[in-house]
């Protein structure tokens, strides 16, 4: 029996020797791969039973080998062919083979060994990679590994996750197993390793469920991910199969990408979409865009297929109007109609060629000789097949859009796309200037359309600001009227005379508010093109007859639509002017106040855009408020909304904040549903902290109150629908402290404030039952953990480079103490606060009190100090004394007081030397904290000395006692009791001794009390100092 075993174990050592030096040759070289393979097929027929044992014995060394070296790949890849290869001549023991090992990999796959792991999860999904379809393995097994890979997904190990999501990649059909490709799903928002997130988009099936999570992978910060992302839609989408919606946002994001390798995977995808889905015509891939809904889309498509020349120019645009459905029954022009996408490629395809004429003419200008030979023939090229293409007269175009115009709202996207066509032709002739100005002079003489509902009110259709009712369509009009009175003022003089027509009705008291509308709109047209009002002058309406008849007519008028639209071309005039008139800025501001909702929207939009154009002391100055008093450098001016209007000393800033702060700005306006008052104003507002530098009349001291008022919008529940503010305010937060060190000195000084006025009830602040102040107190903690990492962005200026160099020069002075200049803008200031407002909090009784200082105790054991900091360093282990006895009562917090104060004692670099309270006051002073030496009164201490186990001597308990009983010496006894209440236990932080303690007491007393108190009889004096000997271990 022992000779069988032994020659058992000799010939098990012989086959793994053998398979040993097969795997030493297949590491060197791939080539023999195939010939390795049948040649340890028939070993592993031969041999028999012993084979498997041999064979995981020869790979065990692998498992030990964590590195991915060319060697150890080869090897991989050769036991992965040869475990999923099937001899066909003796495929039961292929089979066999193939589960058994399988039942080994799963082993190692659970090991607590991270290379056994690694290895094991890499064989696996090389094995179910290669393995052919008519494998047989058990559905049991299957299970298994499905089960083992599934769990692996989950591994700490990105390698091991990679490979695993690589195993069951095969297995996400969406069909049976589509478990897998919820797995997936579920794992790649969370996943944060790039590599890891790619295996995922490149595993997931084609499907409705996949789609979603594979577009937004197209927003991946990784390169390469986003690369794969549209190497998946190209490969497993077809364009049919997406939404127009998604495929609008696939290729905005694709096309304007900043890799250009991602840049060059959608192009190819592009390109495919249009080869095979749409048998290479333009046209096509337009009506899958829906163009007239995504036109920005559609043009930038239209100039990327111009650009790589997959649209070839010289195909006439007229085959594709030729093509073109003709007119309605009835019309006899013969002109036909156009539909959305002709008129957007032939638009697009004539300002590409516009462009290039004038690239190659500018070329052809610049050169010499042959090479300004080809430049100007290419130049001419351009311009003849430019030509070609255009309308052949200027009537024949005026024709084409009036048609479009009397055919309907569903052309009206076409006859804008030809008004832009229009701006390309010539209008040098005499004629043909003629008709196209009588053409724009109707254009804008065109009323707005509206709709009669069933009480018989009108409602203008559009959005009743812009000519036609639709910006792009004013926007249009102003670029041909333009192009056709191209002289100097005569843009002016003919818009002035239209007008001068329409304001006639208006001001005989005949016009409706459609009438004014549509005047106020041309003049708003007219002033959004001019640089100066000046240039008015001489024309049909001077600028002072424009302001006064129509403007500030049409902004006193009972309609609101008419109002909202003459205040904005009342911002558009303050733009224009150069010093504000006074009775413009006072319309605007009884706008503000006494408006509706859309009103006060419109006002304060116009409001802010003066105030960023000409600052908001020429506001106040143009309406003869004192400068000096409309910009309060302690704060905003309280405003009393009764006599808003009579109060002289309300300024632009304040009357702006106010709004801010009223509960009465926070409903929707008629004419836009995603905008309120508070939005307006919060994004004006965000954006003059932004651009800080800009505003030097507005004093830095406002900026914490502002700033506190827009965290307090971002959180709270009334302004969650409102998606643009809180998209603004997210943009504004991500790189307002990044910009500059006195953006986040705000941030620091806004921080208390910020906090105080989200805690439930301290300070006056609303309360409600266990649940709600539950839920406040949450926000609170997430509204300070939001603005301390805010403080912590990294500067982008070369401010960051300036204060490393003075760290570095901080650093270099470690002999003595120097005073730094920036711990007011880091997080030391904010602990310094923490600490301050902990010390001074005056509601330390009420459960909403002791609860916030809890959690600003915590916060500031949170933060940690820089080295260079020594003197924040030094005032922060003196406060640490006065908060810990202000919450002696919570356990955990003094713990982590005591591992703060150890921090701190290694931080410091003299942590015997102390810190002066002139030092103190300075930091407090810079802070812009109210300096009171009680706070640090136990900054000094002696050297502590080891608390006495016996009583205190009956003189001290005499103190105590008369100090205790005393009403005149209220603060004697407030002092007494916080030098000698607090227990002096070891997790005191360098607390004075109790001996210190009773001193400081004793020397703040009369000697008329202790006279008096050495009267007293001495039964009394017994008695009571038995008393107070045993209600001190108590109270401590």
């Amino acid at each position: 029996m022992a000779m069988a075993m032994a020659m058992a174990d000799d010939d098990e050592k012989r086959i793994a020797g053998e398979i040993a030096r097969v795997l030493d040759e297949c590491r060197i070289s791939l080539a023999v791969h195939s010939r390795k393979i049948k040649e340890l097929s028939a070993l592993r027929s031969s041999a028999g039973g012993p084979f498997f044992r041999a064979f995981s014995r020869a790979l065990t060394p692998l498992f030990d080998f964590p590195r991915r070296t060319v060697s150890s790949e080869r090897s991989i890849r050769f036991v992965s062919s040869f475990a999923a290869h099937r001899d066909g001549r003796d495929t039961a023991t292929s089979d066999a083979f193939l589960e058994e090992f399988l039942r080994f990999l799963l082993l190692a796959a659970a090991s607590a060994h991270r290379a056994a792991r690694f290895r094991a999860c890499q064989i696996i999904s090389e094995i179910i990679m290669r393995l052919p379809d008519d494998a047989e393995v058990s559905d049991e097994l299957w299970d298994e590994v499905l089960d083992s890979m599934k769990q692996r997904v989950g591994d700490k190990v990105p390698a091991i996750r990679g490979f695993a999501i690589r195993a069951l990649s095969r297995f996400a059909n969406g069909g049976e197993d589509s478990d897998i490709v919820v797995l997936f799903l579920e794992t790649l928002p969370g996943e944060t390793n790039s590599e890891v997130r790619k295996s995922i988009v490149l595993s997931l099936p084609p499907s409705d469920m996949t789609s979603e999570a594979i577009i937004t992978s197209t927003l991946d910060v990784s390169e390469s991910l986003r690369k794969a992302a549209y190497l998946v839609l190209a490969s497993r989408f077809p364009l049919p199969t997406l939404s127009i919606k998604q495929r609008s946002i696939i290729l905005q994001r694709g096309l304007l990408d900043r890799s250009s390798s991602v840049l060059n995977e959608c192009l190819k995808m592009l390109k495919d979409w249009l080869t095979k889905c749409c048998n290479g015509d333009p046209i096509v891939l337009l009506r899958f865009l829906d163009v007239e809904t995504y036109e920005s889309v559609g043009v930038l498509v239209m100039e990327t297929l111009l650009k790589n020349g997959m649209v070839q120019e010289h195909q006439s645009i007229r085959q594709h109007l030729a093509s073109s459905r003709t007119s309605e029954e009835g019309n006899g022009s013969g002109i036909e109609l156009i539909e959305a996408e002709v008129a957007l490629y032939w638009r697009t395809l004539c300002w590409h060629l516009q462009s290039k004429a004038q690239i190659k003419g500018t070329d052809a200008a610049s050169a010499m000789g042959t090479e300004a030979a080809i430049y100007a023939s290419e130049a001419s090229d351009n311009n003849d097949l430019l030509e070609a293409i255009l309308p052949a007269t200027v009537s024949a175009f005026v024709d084409l859009v009036k048609l479009h115009l009397s055919a309907g709202p569903n052309h009206h996207f076409t006859a804008r796309q030809l008004l832009l066509l229009g701006t390309m032709l010539d209008f040098s002739d005499l004629t043909n200037r003629k008709v196209a100005s009588e053409f724009v002079n109707e254009l804008l003489l065109t009323p707005l359309e509206f709709e009669v509902d069933e009480d018989g009110n009108k409602i203008v259709i559009g959005d009743g600001i812009s000519l036609g009712g639709d910006k792009e369509w004013a926007r249009a009009v102003a670029e041909l009227a333009k192009k056709v009175h191209a002289s100097v003022g005569e843009f002016e003089a003919v818009i002035t005379g239209v007008i001068k027509v329409l304001a006639q009705p208006c001001r005989d008291r005949t016009a409706d508010f459609i009438n004014w509308m549509h005047c106020l709109a041309v003049t708003g047209l007219l002033l959004e093109n001019i640089n100066n009002i000046w240039s008015l002058k001489g024309t049909g309406i001077e600028p002072s007859e424009l302001l006064h008849a129509l403007l500030l007519a049409g902004a006193q008028q009972s309609h609101t639509d008419v109002q909202r639209v003459a205040v904005r071309c009342i911002g558009l005039y303050g733009l224009l002017e150069n010093r504000l008139t006074g009775e413009l800025v006072t319309q605007l501001r009884s706008s503000f106040v006494n408006g509706a909702a859309s009103v006060r929207i419109m006002t304060g939009k116009s409001m802010l855009d003066l105030l960023a154009w000409h600052g908001p002391q020429e506001l106040d100055k143009a309406i003869g408020i004192d400068i000096s008093q409309s910009n309060n450098e302690k704060g905003f001016i309280s405003i009393n909304s009764l006599n808003l209007m009579e109060d002289t000393n309300v300024g632009l800033l304040d009357l702006l904040y106010y709004g801010l702060n009223a509960d009465n700005n926070g409903e929707l306006g008629d004419a836009d549903e995603h905008e309120s008052v508070h939005s307006v104003l919060a994004e004006g507002f965000a954006k003059i902290l932004l651009l800080s530098e800009n505003y030097p009349s507005i004093s830095t001291s406002l900026h914490p109150l502002v700033l506190t008022r827009l965290i307090k919008l971002y959180f709270c529940d009334e302004t969650k629908e409102l998606q643009r503010l809180k998209q603004c305010l997210s943009i504004f937060f991500e790189h307002y402290p990044a910009l500059s060190c006195i953006h986040k000195r705000c941030i620091s000084t806004a921080f208390i404030p910020t906090v105080r006025s989200f805690w439930p009830g301290i300070y006056g602040n609303s309360s409600g039952s266990s649940l709600i102040v539950s839920k406040m107190r949450k926000r609170a903690l997430l509204v300070a953990r939001f603005m301390l990492q805010m403080i912590q962005v990294p500067l982008l200026s070369k401010e960051s480079k300036e204060d490393e160099s003075n760290k570095v020069n901080s650093e270099s002075h470690s002999c003595s103490l120097q005073m730094s200049d920036d711990f007011d803008d880091g997080m030391e200031g904010i602990a310094i606060r923490i600490a301050a407002e902990v010390a001074s909090f005056s509601e330390k009784k009420t459960s909403a009190g002791k609860s916030y200082m809890l959690a600003l105790s915590r916060l500031a054991t949170s933060i940690q100090f820089r080295a260079s900091e020594q003197h924040s360093i030094k005032c922060m282990r003196n406060l640490l004394n006065t908060m810990s006895y202000l919450v002696t009562g919570d356990k955990d917090i003094i713990k982590e007081f005591n591992l703060m104060a150890t921090r701190l004692k290694s931080l410091d670099k003299h942590p015997d030397e102390e810190i002066s309270e002139d030092q103190l006051a300075t930091i407090f002073g810079k802070l812009g904290l109210e300096w009171n030496p009680s706070i640090t009164s136990a900054t000094f201490p002696p050297t502590p000395a080891q608390r006495s186990a016996r009583s205190a001597p009956a003189r001290r308990q005499r103190v105590r006692r008369e100090v205790s009983s005393s009403d005149d010496n209220d603060s004697a006894e407030d002092n007494a009791a916080s030098v000698s209440v607090a227990p002096m236990t070891a997790s005191r932080i360098s607390g004075r001794s109790q001996r210190a303690s009773k001193t400081a007491a004793i020397s703040k007393m009369s000697t008329k009390l202790r006279t008096e108190f050495l009267s007293d009889n001495e039964e009394d004096e017994e008695s009571d100092v038995t008393a107070a000997a045993e209600e001190e271990p108590s109270s401590e």
